[in-house]
């Protein structure tokens, strides 16, 4: 194992039935980074998620957590580890208080952390209301606060930032981001690919069971020859000779933009020549590539 992985999995599979859910999933955290777990609907990544938790048992293969395997000593692995399930939920008739009193008794933590919990998350000011008066980000943010509870040193979060509104998105957001400065490892999955892309060092994406990329955004772009492109918003029509010109390797229109695919060096001579032949310009950027346009790659490969 190498030695700054804090979370590993060795050919880790898990069949429900004639399902085969996960296949031999070798994936590696790293200490002290945020971890983006990608993949479409049904790839397997709660399954992963459960089973890095010691939820869900494997069929085959091992999850270690900081060199400890899990089948030999859960306890001890689940005192390192915060968790946040998608889909989290609490007595509606309990306050954030109450709540955070619950669980901190679960896992045999004083309760005086409770108040620093609560202005962690931002939600000190509603300490005494009732959790059914919450709104989604709030239970959101209480979760995360119940998922600090011991000082864990790798938090798993499944969709953090699901059903939210964008305010409660860049809460959690900087939260998540708050955690890590303070050195905490964090895997997370999410459908939200530009959340991602701002978040992680790297990423791991699966799909069919299987992990068919591990890597930072920046190697996949590279890997998979993704470019940053030319956006141009122009008076008027784009017209169509754009795409003769020299250098010009793909060009996507929609009303009065064009996104220009070529060589770095190309681009400002495009703008130019286009000007020189009558185009007049609004505005025009460079497009730094995308998690999104990477993903799809990796998808598309797979058909």
């Amino acid at each position: 194992m190498a030695e700054d992985c804090v979370i590993e999995t060795r050919n880790l599979t898990k069949k429900f039935r004639d399902v085969l859910a996960v296949d031999r999933l070798n994936m590696r955290v790293k200490r002290g980074e945020i971890y983006g777990f990608l993949g479409p609907n049904g790839a397997g990544k709660t399954t992963t998620m459960k089973m890095l938790l010691g939820l869900v048992h494997p069929t085959a293969g091992e999850v270690y957590i900081e060199r400890v395997r899990m089948t030999s000593d859960q306890v001890e692995v689940k005192k390192r580890i915060g968790y946040l399930p998608e889909n989290v939920s609490f007595y509606s008739n309990l306050t954030p208080v109450q709540t955070l009193n619950f669980f901190c008794d679960l896992k045999g933590v004083s309760r005086d952390i409770v108040p620093h919990l609560l202005r962690e998350v931002g939600l000190e000011k509603v300490a005494e209301r009732k959790v059914g008066t919450f709104s989604k980000g709030m239970v959101q943010l209480l979760g995360l606060a119940q998922a600090m509870i011991g000082e864990p040193t790798i938090y798993i979060l499944d969709e953090p930032s699901s059903g939210l509104d964008p305010r409660w998105v860049k809460v959690v957001r900087e939260r998540i981001r708050e955690l890590n400065r303070r050195g905490a490892t964090i895997l997370f999955s999410s459908h939200i690919l530009s959340e991602v892309q701002a978040l992680c060092h790297r990423v791991g994406v699966i799909n069919r069971g299987r992990l068919v990329a591990e890597d930072s955004i920046e190697n996949l772009n590279r890997r998979l020859k993704i470019r940053p492109k030319l956006w141009v918003k122009v008076r008027g029509e784009v017209p169509s000779w754009i795409s003769n010109i020299e250098g010009v390797e793909g060009v996507e229109v929609e009303g009065d933009e064009v996104i220009i695919t070529s060589e770095a060096e190309r681009r400002l001579e495009i703008i130019e020549e286009m000007r020189g032949r009558g185009v007049k310009i609004a505005d025009f950027k460079t497009l730094e590539p995308s998690l999104e346009e990477a993903f799809m790659r990796l998808l598309e490969g797979e058909e």
